[in-house]
């Protein structure tokens, strides 16, 4: 009998010693790989930050770590990836006054008048009222402003980031006058006189007056923003049109360790920096990414500030503008046609989105690998889907702006242009796969809303009942490739991340119920109970009202 225990013994830890030793394992749970057969697996080890194996029960037997995590049949997908949006932009604005939600002219102006008190800086800048939202769907004048603050400067952004509303201090500090010529934007008048209203480059002449916040504090704000990130199971995000300077100051959070998320990033059209980032090429350092170019073609459908190829259904003898000369986006393309560097072009109008697309298509000569980007592709011309797939151009689309904008798009379109406006369904038939993101901080940064958005055509009050356009809705599994795969591919990652499968980065987010089959009036009820980056858990749901899947710790010296 003694013998036989023995034996045992030594067949156990025999067992044991044979096993391979990782970092993590997770287990008893329902992993949506999201790989090319969007197979489901059990088990995932992870060693080093990456997955070294994933699928059934049979891993258990080859593999053992200190580390397990029982996900008691939780939902697992690969780590959210925002295809677009502005993270260093929205962090630095923390200061500024929130006005998104507001209902009217005069609800923004009694919040500013309760911030005068406590802004931290001599001006007072708020962002993100729309205009759409008010009774009175117009855009406001500078009067009341100007009453109030006569000799501090206001500013004031629409939520697009394409417009914005001054008062005349702050119109003098730019020096803007009714004679004021700019290309690209626009400075309107009534009855000869400024109304405050700047539209797209107009901007910038107030803007480049506004002093920038202090670098620490600007480090500070990434480190909170990231956590709201985290919370909402993004992992990686695309930043689009940032400075050099800002660059900088995400590689000096990452090496305070404050920066754990992936960020690839698009530099700001700038002509200072072509001929060096040619030169340099696509720059990695392992976290940040540098990949490209964030060009504006023209503005927003909300400021009619997008470029269509007929008038504004509500503004007869107005079809907005080009941000720049057409020989611009063409110089800028042959530029970057031969290096390893993206061209994102922002384009929402059908004159926008032809122009960048003929441009494209004159340098990309026919099929290629060059993966450059359309962002937003919003209202696109019956005759001009075809050349997103005859040269591999890829659509890089937001849903909630289809919901967001559902209630007057069609105002502004008319009720035959908006059949191929956020016609999702459409762009991805074109090449068989597509971009998702959320623009936020146009939209909020909450990915469950893209993903109800997109399957459902739906806004988070779950209307319109049938959906809007609901022929271009996505299914599921494109939903959930577009928020993770497939925007990794839009830039060249999908070998490191985006699914969930041996050799990748070990992002992953473990939720409270099934995307793929939750009720559509419940998506919005997801939670992301824990989100990991490399391996490394960097979130935990701690409120007693949801539920925390524990970290099962082993001691190997007690085996």
């Amino acid at each position: 009998m003694k013998n036989k225990l023995i034996i045992l013994l030594l067949l156990f830890f025999g067992i044991v010693s044979a096993q391979k030793k990782v970092d993590l394992i997770v287990h008893n749970a329902r992993i949506y790989t999201v790989n090319q057969n969007f197979d489901i697996a059990e088990v995932m080890a992870i060693s080093k930050g990456k997955i070294v194996a994933i699928g059934g029960k049979e891993i258990l037997k080859k593999y053992t770590s200190t580390q397990k995590i029982d996900a008691q049949q939780k939902l697992i997908y690969p780590g959210f990836i925002d295809a677009h949006c502005h993270f260093t932009g929205f962090a630095t604005d923390r200061w500024k006054l929130e006005l998104w939600g507001t209902k009217s002219w005069e609800e923004i102006i009694e919040k500013l008048k309760i911030y005068a008190k406590t802004a931290p800086k001599e001006w007072l800048y708020g962002r993100s009222w729309d205009q759409n939202d008010w009774t009175v769907k117009e855009f406001p004048t500078k009067e009341k402003l100007d009453e109030l603050f006569p000799d501090r400067p206001v500013y004031l952004k629409r939520i697009d980031g394409h417009a914005a509303i001054a008062n005349q201090k702050a119109l003098d500090i730019a020096k803007i006058t009714v004679d004021t010529k700019i290309s690209g934007g626009e400075i309107e008048q009534k009855n000869g006189k400024l109304t405050g209203i700047l539209g797209d480059n107009a901007m910038n002449l107030v803007e480049k007056m506004i002093p920038e916040i202090e670098d620490d504090l600007a480090i500070k704000y990434f480190g909170e923003l990231q956590k709201e990130c985290f919370a909402f199971g993004l992992t990686s995000l695309h930043d689009c049109g940032i400075t050099e300077h800002t660059l900088s100051l995400l590689e000096k959070s990452q090496k305070q360790n404050i920066l754990k998320m992936n960020v690839f990033a698009l530099l700001e059209d700038n002509p200072n920096y072509y001929e060096k980032w040619l030169k340099k090429g696509r720059y990695n350092n392992g976290k940040i990414t540098v990949g490209g170019f964030k060009v504006y073609a023209d503005g927003a459908l909300g400021s009619r500030g997008a470029c269509l190829l007929s008038d504004y259904h509500d503004k007869p003898n107005w079809r907005g503008f080009l941000l720049s000369d057409k020989e611009h986006f063409e110089n800028l393309a042959k530029k970057l046609v031969n290096s390893d560097l993206q061209m994102c072009t922002h384009a929402i109008g059908d004159s926008a989105n032809r122009e960048i697309l003929k441009i494209y298509a004159d340098v990309l000569k026919g099929k290629n690998d060059k993966r450059w980007r359309v962002e937003h592709a919003q209202i696109v011309n019956p005759a001009d889907f075809q050349y997103f797939g005859k040269y591999n151009i890829v659509p890089s689309v937001q849903p909630t702006h289809a919901t967001s904008d559902m209630y007057w798009a069609e105002e502004r379109l008319g009720s035959e242009r908006i059949k191929t406006a956020y016609a999702y369904q459409d762009l991805l038939k074109q090449n068989g796969w597509i971009a998702l993101g959320t623009d936020f901080p146009v939209e909020d940064i909450n990915p469950f809303k893209t993903f109800l958005a997109a399957v459902a055509r739906k806004d988070a009050q779950n209307y319109p009942e049938n959906g809007f356009q609901k022929e271009n809705a996505l299914t599921r599994e494109q939903t959930l490739r577009g928020m993770t795969i497939w925007a990794a591919k839009s830039v060249f990652q999908e070998k490191e991340r985006g699914s969930l499968e041996v050799g990748k980065n070990a992002d992953f987010i473990i939720l409270s119920q099934n995307l793929m089959t939750v009720n559509e009036r419940d998506i919005l009820k997801t939670q992301v109970l824990q989100t990991f980056v490399d391996g490394k858990k960097v979130h935990q749901e701690n409120e007693k009202k949801r539920i925390c899947l524990p970290v099962e710790i082993i001691d190997d010296t007690k085996k």
